[in-house]
């Protein structure tokens, strides 16, 4: 993507949104338009998740405080939505880069607390039975297999942002990729070690929100409660930053037709038009978190149509236009193929998360008051 970029600014055509580099490359107006829908599915998926996850941890901040309380899930949805419509009102990405950092010190705190919680657990008298066993079912293994990879796609498609790296002074490709590598290396410390830590100790029953496995139904919890609760405080205000960083560009193409590029960004004339349609947006995301919580489906699905068209497909095709490589190359062989694994990999990943989505849909009643993984 940032040889793609930097080749452009050297046709003097500087672009930093990845929608607009599309159309010119392709030359198609409708590339705009495809690339726009995928953004706004990433967008909506991820802001739609970030809330139904913060509302969980709110959920279990309470349910350990109050065992027997009356409060539901939607509720806390609903307080997380009015945090996030209020966070909202940041003006730009340019506003959030304080956040970022933030996020990243939450992240990796988050990491070093999970992993000794699941250290503490496996160790501790309670520790609950392991099952590894994958289903019996070979073609339920299979979907399931196809739709981790979207999730995994979701997971790494999170470090190719153009909308934020090509705003660089250029040249941007070196730049980039340092911003990758780090990008990369928090992903495999964060994800990884979280991932790995429990499934090692809660097996095939680990849910989506780990913390929920430290509170089983019956007995006490794995984990010091005191850990439990500094966890759940920093993956919650992570969620917020999330929540911030996504919603950006979907504020972008809401307000390009709305605001006034000759008035001031705090004029009358902008201010209410963004937070009218700022809130409206983050109300739609809360209600959609609240009605539908399938957390784990909402990750697959937005990996499959999202993230991997546009982090594993769209940046080599473009590559093999602007930069024309011989078709004989390993350059241009390995790019191809990269297009052809992704592609199947992505309609695959569609179908066996749709298929889930269904599944998991027949059980199940709206506005319902646990997570669906």
């Amino acid at each position: 993507m940032s040889l793609v970029l930097d080749y452009c600014e050297k046709q003097g055509r500087r672009h930093i949104r990845f929608r607009e580099l599309a159309a010119d490359v392709l030359g198609s107006g409708w590339m705009f338009y495809f690339v726009v829908f995928i953004q706004t599915a990433i967008n909506t998926g991820i802001s739609i998740g970030a809330i139904l996850f913060a509302g969980q941890c709110l959920q279990i901040m309470y349910s350990s405080l109050s065992p027997n309380g009356s409060m539901q899930l939607y509720q806390f949805i609903a307080i997380v939505t009015v945090v996030m419509i209020a966070l909202s009102q940041f003006p730009s990405f340019h506003s959030l880069r304080y956040i970022n950092l933030g996020s990243l010190l939450l992240s990796l705190s988050y990491t070093f607390l999970v992993v000794g919680a699941c250290i503490y657990a496996a160790n501790s008298k309670n520790a609950p039975p392991r099952d590894y066993s994958l289903d019996s079912s070979e073609a339920s293994s299979v979907f399931t297999a196809f739709n981790s990879i979207s999730i995994i796609a979701a997971i790494f498609g999170n470090g190719i942002l153009p909308e934020i790296q090509a705003t660089l002074a250029p040249p941007a490709t070196g730049k980039m990729f340092k911003g990758l590598l780090l990008c990369y290396t928090v992903i495999f410390i964060t994800f990884y070690a979280v991932a790995i830590s429990g499934y090692y100790v809660f097996g095939n029953k680990a849910t989506s929100n780990i913390l929920k496995s430290f509170l089983p139904d019956n007995g006490p919890a794995l984990a010091p409660d005191w850990v439990l609760a500094l966890a759940v405080v920093f993956i919650l205000l992570q969620l917020f930053a999330i929540g911030l960083v996504y919603s950006q560009v979907a504020f972008e193409l809401m307000e390009k037709k709305s605001a006034d590029t000759n008035q001031g960004m705090f004029s009358k004339r902008n201010l209410v038009p963004r937070i009218m349609l700022r809130t409206t947006y983050m109300v739609v995301c809360g209600f959609f978190a609240a009605m539908l919580p399938f957390f784990g489906d909402i990750s697959s699905v937005v990996g499959a149509i999202g993230f991997i068209p546009l982090d594993f497909i769209l940046p080599m095709l473009l590559y093999n236009m602007t930069h024309k490589p011989s078709k004989s190359s390993t350059v241009y062989l390995v790019n191809v193929f990269i297009i052809i694994v992704f592609t199947g990999a992505g309609l695959l990943g569609a179908v066996s998360s749709f298929r889930k989505l269904i599944i998991d849909a027949k059980e199940f009643k709206l506005f319902s008051n646990n997570i669906v993984d």
